[in-house]
């Protein structure tokens, strides 16, 4: 916090104007139940029932960011992170929000591990067609 000539306390930094924590975006939270799913290539997507997210005033600017950038484009978590111009931990957080509130939902990508190995699939094509 800086002080002016006056001795008057400022919450803003002159350079990059106001500032907002965001441990104040997040209330303090760190983590959220979902943030299990949401790696950094999870993609968001915009549940399409929505009306128009700044009617709702339970929201933050943040959350309603995230929820117009999901509407057009389902974006990934690193790809939030990176226009919101925040910490992948606070945009988890949010995202973890809009999930609980029906807002958005997360498509997780399928892990390599559960992923079906080519070979097998060109052993069952050539046994389709020696059938």
């Amino acid at each position: 916090m800086s002080r002016d000539g006056q001795g008057r306390s400022h919450w803003f930094d002159d350079e990059a104007g106001p500032v907002v924590r965001p441990y104040a975006m997040t209330r303090g939270r760190t983590s959220h139940a979902v943030q299990h799913r949401l790696d950094l290539i999870a993609v968001v997507v915009a549940e399409p029932h929505l009306d128009d997210p700044e009617d709702d005033h339970s929201l933050s600017p943040e959350h309603v960011r995230i929820v117009e950038m999901c509407r057009d484009t389902p974006q990934s978590v690193a790809e939030l992170g990176a226009e919101l111009d925040l910490p992948v931990g606070v945009v988890r957080v949010l995202v973890g929000d809009l999930v609980d509130e029906d807002l958005v939902h997360v498509n997780r990508p399928v892990p390599p591990a559960e992923l079906v190995d080519e070979s097998i699939l060109r052993d069952v094509i050539s046994g389709l067609r020696a059938l």
